[in-house]
């Protein structure tokens, strides 16, 4: 089955710097920064990233982050469970951004 996202395009990733090399070389040092361990866990991290993959819809964060979640032991309870703190997190601040819209009905009614 085709789709827009081919999931062979993940394994390109390291080439998006091939034009700008020292901006990727930065990135990809930061990145790397980022999730090592810390104050929290390589483990906890991914999970992290995982849930704001959903949230930011991006599949191949998603395909990646997953794997890195069973590689460290997440069990799919638990990445179901952050999937849907994600999704309510973003249905919460859409739902928060509706706030705009009745100022502007209220200043509208004025």
């Amino acid at each position: 089955m085709k789709t827009y996202y081919d999931p062979d395009d993940l394994g390109k990733f390291g080439t998006i710097g091939e034009e700008a090399p020292e901006l990727a070389e930065k990135f990809f040092d930061w990145y790397g920064a980022v999730f090592a361990e810390g104050a929290l866990t390589a483990r906890e991290k991914s999970l992290i990233a995982l849930a704001v993959a959903h949230a930011v819809q991006c599949p191949y964060c998603i395909d990646s982050y997953t794997n890195d979640c069973l590689n460290r032991g997440v069990s799919e309870e638990q990445m179901t469970e952050a999937v849907h703190v994600a999704a309510a997190i973003r249905g919460g601040a859409s739902l928060a951004h509706g706030v705009q819209m009745k100022n502007i009905v209220k200043k509208l009614e004025l």
